[in-house]
């Protein structure tokens, strides 16, 4: 493999203190040995990975999901546990000028297609996810930012075909909602999960469909032989007729070479406090259990969990070593004081980082390589993979069938990603969009 980051990025150490491994026990998998044979290898046993692999097995057709370390050792298994709209971050503006107004209408009606699909998924299954929140709360940390809220009311109608509400500042206090923000905006479409226990679930349910999964077993290579794929792991190798990558801010350059500049990793950080009394939450004023999240463009997460543990998620360091890690856990940190002050006391003792990926035409990909037949790929959910991360797999299993699906699928999706410039060193340009970010928030 060849990544963009050293390798204490995908080792354990940035997860070492992630919440979600305390909430469910997850089984252990052999390591992939020998020469075997399937239909569909699947590289990558997150959301993307597991949800083809599901869609798959219940079609009778033969999936194999390798995963270099466990499922969910990545994203998957690490994210905020926001199952919301989004995954691209074009505006309308910009999704009309390149696809028009058809396919900006049918993104939106996959964003929330994803959503429902994660919540079918649930309630077929009868899964305690832990689920909280009437869809997802954005805060204005400017009275600015409020008054364009004012002006979204129409936006969240024509494309999601529902009725936001707009909280005036006077009225966050009586919803539970304090935290000096100049007002809000609730979509009533999400909610917030458990992600570790989500994607235990799509396992164990990919597994009873048929489908085999494999621990410890990176892909090492990809080859054409003998008019198939041969897929090699350490320890062995598949043949197979088609193949998924679906690594998202795990991907590696060369699997396949096209990859190559075509993804950005960037990191989030998360912590999580102790179970707060009651006396805490009414200290600080908050005691909503929205999904939440502010209106900066280097934006603060944020949920009150059901057991009272607050998560506070943030963007990650630029770097990756352990005083990076130190420093984003520590800004973090900082951050979740300045804004919920009343709890200065509470301590964190959870916290963790992770890849998010972005793409340089903002928008994810699902669909065949580029001249590559046989090879498909789902990446870049800009931090919002648990609802299309799933829906993206969902896809796939249908594309690599040669069936056109019958969700959502615009045009948006089909685009093949873009080179980002300055290719293998394209993080270069990370500290000035952050700068710029910084700036532009104040």
């Amino acid at each position: 493999m060849r990544r963009i980051y050293a390798d204490f990025a995908y080792s354990e150490a940035p997860r070492a203190g992630c919440w979600w491994d305390e909430t469910c026990a997850a089984p252990d998998r052999p390591a992939q040995q020998g020469d075997a044979q399937a239909d569909v290898v699947i590289i990558g046993g997150g959301f993307t990975g597991l949800n083809a692999a599901l869609h798959l097995a219940q079609a009778g057709v033969g999936a194999t999901v390798l995963e270099a370390e466990r499922v969910g050792f990545g994203a998957s298994g690490r994210n905020g546990g926001f199952c919301c709209l989004g995954g691209g971050m074009l505006d309308d503006a910009a999704l009309d000028r390149k696809f028009g107004r058809a396919e900006r209408l049918g993104w939106r009606q996959a964003e929330v297609a994803a959503i429902r699909q994660v919540e079918d998924f649930i309630a077929a299954r009868g899964i305690n996810v832990d689920r909280h929140s009437r869809g997802e709360t954005q805060l204005a940390h400017r009275p600015r930012d409020f008054e364009e809220m004012r002006g979204r009311l129409e936006y969240y109608a024509e494309n999601y075909g529902v009725t936001a509400r707009l909280t005036e500042k006077a009225d966050l206090a009586a919803e539970g909602l304090n935290a000096g923000f100049e007002g809000a905006i609730t979509v009533p479409i999400g909610f917030g999960l458990n992600p570790r226990k989500y994607v235990t679930a799509l396992a164990q349910a990919a597994e009873e469909a048929g489908a085999a999964i494999y621990h410890n077993s990176p892909a090492t290579g990809v080859t054409v032989r003998k008019g198939a794929f041969e897929v090699t792991t350490p320890q062995g190798r598949i043949r197979a007729e088609r193949v998924i990558i679906a690594t998202n801010g795990y991907s590696s350059e060369d699997l396949p070479p096209w990859l190559a500049a075509r993804y950005m990793p960037t990191q989030s950080s998360v912590i999580v406090t102790r179970p707060m009394t009651e006396a805490e939450l009414s200290a600080q004023g908050w005691t909503s259990q929205q999904a939440c999240y502010d209106s900066r463009h280097l934006l603060h997460y944020f949920r009150l969990m059901p057991d009272n543990r607050m998560l506070f998620g943030v963007r990650g360091g630029l770097m990756s070593n352990p005083n990076s890690e130190r420093r984003a856990l520590a800004r973090a940190r900082a951050d979740f004081e300045a804004m919920f002050p009343a709890w200065r006391h509470v301590e964190t003792p959870h916290g963790w980082s992770g890849m998010v990926c972005i793409a340089r035409n903002r928008m994810p990909f699902v669909g065949q390589v580029p001249d590559q037949p046989g090879i498909f790929a789902g990446l870049c959910y800009h931090g919002n993979g648990v609802a299309m991360g799933s829906y993206s797999g969902a896809l796939l299993a249908d594309l690599v069938r040669g069936i056109t699906p019958e969700r959502p699928y615009p045009a948006p999706m089909r685009a093949p990603l873009a080179r980002f410039e300055l290719g293998r060193f394209r993080r270069a340009v990370m500290p000035f969009a952050y700068a710029g970010f910084a700036l532009s928030d104040r």
